[in-house]
């Protein structure tokens, strides 16, 4: 099969945008994972949710693009505190399967309700004016946007990983977790900052699905497929690891964008192949640290 160059760029392009996705939700539930011990299975139903939030405020409330990049989050993360207040905190000291029984039924409740009330075919949502067109890069045409998916994502990617493995509160965050009651002996609270680490965690899937919102149509299934293979990067670069999930997730994007050129048939489950391979050889992930 003869490739061009353009068309060569144009893929990797494609897959690193993808791996921009993966990455910023699969840092999401690490930091939800390895902070609060919880495996969050409604993380693409409040990524779905944030696009569906933007849509709904473009729509209604004529509430543009940029400022729904701050407010989105802000209300999903919102609910997403109230769903560890009201429901999580309950299940802490019990076995993993039942915060993934929990979150499952939310997300399956979010989806089910979303899609009664918009279906489930997709909504358009209009790239912002700026980001619309393409710059010619000589060898190839960039699209706006999806530059900007990229640069917003590793920014907002690497300044979490910042904040919670160099700064005073994110150590506070690791040892809460570890040990609550030495912390806790420092004046800190403890479950308030468990709150609001679940609320952080939930926002920055809505932010992904705020920059989803113009490259895929948004629906109340958007988050159904994408989160199977976001979970598949979190458990090849370690559960809770959180550079583990910022890098896999961007690596697997562009492996999976070249499959589609070499061999699309693969692409699909080129993903799973490399998370069987990776469990066999070391079964914390390529980032996580072996027991």
């Amino acid at each position: 099969m003869q490739m061009t160059l353009p068309a060569l760029l144009g893929q990797l392009l494609l897959g690193l945008v993808n791996g921009s996705f993966y990455a910023i939700l699969s840092l999401g539930l690490a930091i939800i994972f390895g902070l609060l011990n919880i495996i969050n299975f409604a993380h693409g139903a409040l990524f779905m949710l944030g696009a569906l939030v933007t849509w709904m405020a473009m729509n209604y409330f004529g509430i543009n693009y940029w400022v729904m990049l701050i407010a989105a989050p802000l209300v999903v993360g919102a609910l997403g505190i109230l769903i560890e207040r009201l429901l999580l905190r309950w299940i802490y000291k019990l076995d993993h399967l039942y915060g993934l029984l929990l979150t499952l039924g939310l997300a399956m409740l979010i989806e089910s309700v979303s899609r009664s009330i918009y279906g489930s075919s997709g909504l358009p949502y209009d790239k912002p004016e700026l980001l619309q067109g393409v710059t010619d890069l000589g060898f190839m045409s960039l699209p706006n946007y999806r530059a900007w998916v990229i640069a917003a994502s590793l920014a907002v990617c690497f300044a979490t990983w910042f904040l919670i493995e160099k700064t005073r509160l994110g150590a506070y965050l690791r040892a809460g977790t570890e040990n609550p009651r030495l912390v806790e002996a420092f004046g800190i609270n403890v479950p308030l900052m468990i709150t609001l680490t679940y609320g952080f965690g939930v926002a920055l899937a809505a932010f992904a699905g705020v920059l989803a919102a113009p490259v895929i149509q948004v629906s109340p299934l958007m988050g159904q497929h994408l989160i199977i293979v976001v979970f598949a990067v979190v458990v090849i670069g370690g559960m809770g690891s959180i550079m583990g999930s910022i890098l896999t997730g961007l690596a697997l994007g562009v492996i999976e964008g070249l499959t589609k050129v070499f061999y699309s048939q693969g692409s699909a489950v080129v993903v799973f192949v490399i998370m069987v391979i990776v469990l066999l050889v070391r079964p914390a992930g390529l980032f996580g640290k072996e027991k």
